[in-house]
């Protein structure tokens, strides 16, 4: 399961939510009433879109000297759908939400800024004949779920420098590792183990938890660090080629039928709220080292890597 954040300030935005398939009437509008949420609570879904978001059609002739101008309602590619009841710290965007018969249809683009920094994050729908849901902007959220593990491997370590592979969880990880571990030569070993992965294990072993049950993956023996599935999944398989045919573009749903993985635009910055909850959660009464680092972390929160 994930958290999803502000990619401007960090501010959390949802509930712990896990990822389900789109459903396939997402986009339909039907009838005059008011229909039930388009999503259980605790669950989110990823709409691949058109890539086209709230473009006006091409403005109506001037009638009795009046300019009609109408919308698409639509989104981004990769909008991220939740239910409206796991929506955290958003705040309505008054100019934006008039026009709707019943509610409110998001044909005027976000109508959900962030409490805390202001930016638009978010479009709810909740208009007569559509299915109730909040979309969160791809460009303005970010998943947290790395804050997580890299609170378990912090405390896994007891203190002592790790080792982390190349590739996606050095991009992860090595920013906080250098930061909040003594410097020196590496005495653990941090290595990716899961489903379809090499079985040796030599030290500490980052693992999937199941995406529905939240169970850690069993085939891994000593030290683990459990990861949401889905980040796993990215870390683990990922290549970063980008696939192109031999003339012109890449036509749309080419590559693979879903929607690529969510990722920051910028260096990863794991989430310093998140970080410091499960600290608290995984050591109550921590040793000396570990309670050094949470009050760094608590007094200096946007301290680097932290957001």
């Amino acid at each position: 399961m994930v958290v999803f954040a502000c990619a401007e300030c960090g501010a959390v935005m949802t509930a712990r939510v896990a990822r389900v398939a789109l459903p396939d009437h997402s986009g339909q509008k039907y009838g005059h009433d008011l229909l039930a949420h388009l999503l259980r609570p605790g669950t989110y879904a990823v709409d691949p879109g058109n890539g086209r978001p709230w473009q006006p059609f091409e403005p109506e002739p001037e009638e009795h000297g009046v300019r009609l101008l109408t919308y698409r309602i639509t989104g981004p590619s990769n909008r991220i759908a939740i239910a409206p009841g796991d929506v955290r710290g958003t705040v309505f965007i008054p100019e934006r939400l008039g026009g709707c018969c019943c509610g409110w249809d998001g044909q005027y683009g976000p109508n959900l800024a962030c409490a805390k920094c202001g930016c638009p994050v978010a479009t709810r729908v909740d208009d007569c004949g559509f299915w109730q849901v909040v979309w969160l902007q791809p460009d303005a959220v970010r998943p947290v779920a790395v804050a997580v593990a890299l609170a378990h491997l912090l405390v896994i370590s007891a203190g002592r420098r790790v080792a982390v592979p190349e590739g996606p969880v050095a991009a992860a990880f090595r920013r906080a590792i250098d930061s909040l571990l003594p410097t020196g030569p590496p005495e653990r070993q941090l290595v990716l183990a899961g489903p379809g992965l090499s079985p040796t294990i030599t030290d500490i072993a980052l693992v999937p938890k199941h995406p529905q049950t939240g169970e850690v993956w069993p085939g891994a023996a000593g030290t683990v660090v459990p990861l949401a599935a889905d980040v796993w999944t990215y870390m683990a398989f990922n290549d970063d080629r980008r696939l192109m045919p031999a003339a012109r573009g890449m036509p749309a749903g080419v590559r693979r039928d879903d929607p690529p993985p969510l990722l920051p635009h910028t260096l990863f910055r794991p989430d310093g709220r998140v970080f410091l909850s499960t600290l608290e959660r995984l050591a109550p009464v921590p040793q000396p080292w570990l309670r050094r680092i949470f009050d760094l972390v608590r007094d200096r929160p946007y301290m680097d890597p932290f957001s």
